[in-house]
């Protein structure tokens, strides 16, 4: 549902877009893609230089290369633009600290210890704050999401609607629910 307009005339000053697009490679292993963009509608002077209305403030990309069991194998951070050009952009090489991370073990906590403040650039840290869920929706196209296999499926206890004691999983994973009185 959208949300309802808004009963006030307003302007709209500032436009972000994040892009996450999760490819499966030839190779066996997967490519998660995230991209940020920061625009304005009006010109926006700034301490270095003057943003042109439209022209990116911000323009920055990320690629991990990751495993079946989520492990990030690759990484790599790029900056097309921002308000600070190449002093922004010259931590951009930094993010391959995020090789050997696990996606869904720690990785926010991690990159919030690596990078967190100062030790990086507040916008690729944010973006990379994207990519667990990016990478398993971009596995759930690969795997049934309710196959009845030995293993839990990896979707579940990751949010409220598929909590193991949810309505959801005892409609549709039966042999997954845990009913509140058993545990």
């Amino acid at each position: 549902m959208p949300l309802p307009l808004s009963t006030v005339e307003r302007t709209r000053m500032h436009v972000r877009n994040v892009q996450l697009d999760g490819y499966k490679r030839a190779d066996g292993w997967w490519d998660i893609e995230a991209r940020l963009t920061d625009r304005k509608d009006h010109e926006y002077p700034l301490s270095a230089k003057t943003v042109a209305r439209g022209e990116p403030v911000h323009d920055m990309w990320v690629r991990v290369t990751i495993d079946a069991k989520m492990n990030v194998l690759y990484a790599l951070a790029g900056t097309d633009a921002a308000p600070f050009d190449e002093l922004c952009s010259s931590i951009a090489p930094d993010y391959s600290q995020l090789v050997g991370l696990n996606l869904f073990n720690g990785f926010r906590k991690a990159v919030k210890d690596r990078f967190g403040d100062t030790r990086g650039c507040s916008h690729i840290s944010e973006l990379l704050m994207f990519l667990p869920t990016a990478a398993l929706q971009t596995f759930a196209s690969d795997v049934l999401d309710n196959a009845d296999s030995e293993h839990k499926p990896f979707q579940l206890d990751r949010c409220h609607a598929l909590d193991s004691k949810s309505e959801a999983v005892r409609r549709y994973y039966p042999r997954w629910y845990r009913d509140l009185k058993t545990g």
